[in-house]
């Protein structure tokens, strides 16, 4: 027998604006959270339905496999109760005091009315008199509003407010309370202007979006309501810029509705209690009546927090330190539970494109504006120092949200921590979160490569790509082992958070691995559907190394294969979207390189994609043993 207490979870909604044009922003329902104690359960756990309309059906199709039985529906009409009740075995219930007497059911699920909002509701609802009656601030704002106390910590007073009753003089019903409310929240440092409309038709350009505007950029939310981030849904634009598309990095939640409802029984099952959401709730609803007061008595009010504090750290970031730098959404299931988290998608800052050297610091800008975050630089390239005024230019992310990985160059093998001091000066950081050394090969000393973007090509040639009297490569006797220790000592002086290998053969990386005291966490190497590698990338997820691919998508020939063609069309991604996807399905990490803003935003896109075995097995028809550059 399992404890319970018992819970009523309800669906309803308030709507939101946080804009500059006065126009009316909602958005959809969610679950809320009532708590009934001393109830218990044997087995699955049983619920009621309060409500049983289009929202009720959309749960009820979950129910099937779920650890939830629906024990009863309750509705205020009798047709829809029992229609709904006797597709599950459920008891019917048109008073809701009668079910849960009825009924040992510790969690109810409240899907009454409000599910679509509001905005001239007459225009759309066969029964818009709850609506009408509660008016457009306790309808619809609360998820807006929840996001933004999520993000800020609770509302501390209402600086100001007012109230209009605006309403067409055709129409047959009218509303009972306000229709046009406008208020001025403060949190703990932002200020929102907050409009919550009936007025404003569902058709509304700006009917679901949110903007927040701070001194580096702004953000806009198209759909503040959303279960689920899609593309379009959110851009950025820093100071000075235009707004960037910013993709989702991680698959579309397709959860059922009822998977919530499910979590949330599972924590009570558990012997927890989850109260975080109903205290927000209560700030919420204390929100609402601080506008109402303030609307009234035309002064500022002050709102109660209810228990709501400020987190200001997204759950989502990771501090630095050996195993776990930055970034960090790919499951551990793919790459190993010890190995560093790293962003699903990076980009690639190498100046040399369709031979010629080109400026990136607009393309690198226009990255990280989109969610980039894993910037792959290198010494070789010449442009630390653009990189650099790109990271501390206001509205660029902080450096603990980026994770920098650092490359030298051969001809400093043997001078690794002059090199990596270099570097670090260019970009103005303290450390790298991994430095790598960019080949295994040796070169002869050319002294320290500095701003080489800045030399003329000639020059640029001659310090990177030594040659001796006979037109040979410039080497030097550096064993790859010994660069490799060099390496070390940059680790060992906290100018690089881990280490890595560049373009290495498995041989090479297992000799490494013999003779390290400090072990790769990463090793770079060209990948795609030609080159798979699967034998050292299979290697590496062993041993908890992270793979990176760079030149995933510069092969002759490959973006117009068939085969990437097909799978593109199926997915609504192009073709190098189906290479990158391909790459992070399997647990790689892609660094594509493009200065086409429309290229940037649709690379980062594939990040959200997940191929199917079928789908990469049509890919693996692609591997050429004998391809070359």
């Amino acid at each position: 027998m399992l404890s319970l207490g018992r819970a009523l979870l309800g669906a309803g909604g308030f709507t939101m604006v946080v804009s500059g044009n006065g126009t009316a922003k909602v958005c959809g329902p969610q679950p809320t959270v009532w708590f009934f104690e001393n109830r218990g359960l044997c087995g699955c756990v049983d619920c009621v339905f309060v409500g049983a309309g289009a929202v009720a059906d959309q749960y009820a199709a979950g129910l099937d496999g779920s650890p939830l039985r629906l024990a009863g529906v309750c509705d205020l009409d009798p047709g829809r109760a029992e229609r709904l009740a006797a597709a599950h075995g459920a008891d019917a219930f048109t008073d809701l005091g009668s079910a849960l007497d009825a009924l040992d059911a510790p969690l109810a699920l409240n899907l009454t009315s409000h599910a679509a909002h509001v905005g001239r509701v007459t225009g759309w609802h066969d029964r818009p008199d709850s609506f009408l009656a509660v008016g457009p601030l306790y309808d619809g704002a609360v998820y807006p509003l929840s996001l933004l106390v999520a993000w800020f910590g609770p509302v501390q007073r209402v600086r100001a407010a007012d109230v209009l009753d605006v309403w067409p003089a055709d129409e047959e019903k009218n509303p009972e309370a306000p229709t046009h409310i406008e208020a001025t929240l403060s949190f703990d440092g932002p200020v929102v202007r907050l409009t919550a409309s009936l007025y404003a038709p569902h058709r509304s350009r700006e009917f679901y979006g949110l903007e927040l505007h701070g001194d580096g950029g702004s953000i806009y939310l198209r759909d503040a309501g959303g279960r689920g981030p899609a593309p379009g849904d959110l851009s950025y634009a820093r100071t000075g810029r235009e707004y960037t598309d910013v993709p989702p990095q991680q698959p579309a939640d397709e959860r059922p509705r009822l998977a919530d409802v499910e979590r949330f029984a599972t924590a009570i099952a558990d012997g927890d209690r989850p109260r975080a959401s109903a205290r927000r709730g209560a700030h919420l609803v204390a929100v609402c009546n601080g506008i109402e007061r303030a609307a009234s008595e035309n002064g500022p009010v002050p709102v109660d927090a209810c228990g709501v504090t400020a987190d200001h750290t997204p759950p989502s970031v990771v501090r630095p330190h050996a195993t776990e730098p930055r970034g960090g959404t790919v499951p551990d299931s793919e790459v190993g539970a010890s190995a560093l988290r790293l962003p699903p998608i990076g980009f690639g800052c190498s100046r040399y494109r369709d031979g010629e050297y080109v400026d990136r610091a607009d393309s690198i800008a226009g990255a990280l504006d989109a969610g980039y975050r894993l910037l792959d630089s290198a010494e070789l390239y010449g442009n630390e120092h653009r990189i650099g005024d790109v990271l501390a230019a206001p509205g660029a992310p902080d450096r603990e949200r980026v994770f920098l990985l650092g490359k030298v160059w051969n001809t400093n093998h043997g001078h690794v921590a002059e090199a990596c001091a270099g570097s670090l000066a260019e970009l103005g950081i303290e450390a790298f979160d991994c430095y790598a050394l960019h080949w295994p090969e040796a070169w002869v000393y050319q002294g320290p490569l500095r701003r080489l973007a800045e030399k003329p090509v000639s020059e640029q040639e001659a310090l990177a790509f030594p040659e001796t009297a006979g037109g040979e490569r410039a080497t030097v006797d550096l064993s790859l082992t010994e660069a490799w220790a060099n390496l070390e000592g940059v680790h060992e002086r906290g100018w690089a958070r881990t280490l890595g290998l560049c373009n290495v053969t498995r041989d090479q990386l297992e000799r490494v691995l013999g003779a390290a005291t400090v072990p790769p966490a990463l090793v770079q190497v060209e990948r795609h559907p030609y080159r798979p590698r699967h034998d050292l990338v299979a290697f590496c997820r062993e041993r908890g190394i992270r793979v990176v691919a760079h030149s995933p998508l510069s092969a002759p020939g490959l973006l117009a294969e068939d085969v990437l063609a097909e799978i593109a069309a199926d997915r609504a991604l192009s073709p190098a979207g189906v290479v990158l996807a391909w790459n992070v399905t399997e647990g790689v990490v892609p660094i594509p390189s493009s200065i086409t803003p429309a290229h940037v935003v649709e690379n980062l896109r594939a990040a959200s994609a997940r191929l199917t075995d079928a789908e990469r097995e049509q890919i693996a028809t692609l591997e050429d043993p004998e391809f070359t550059r």
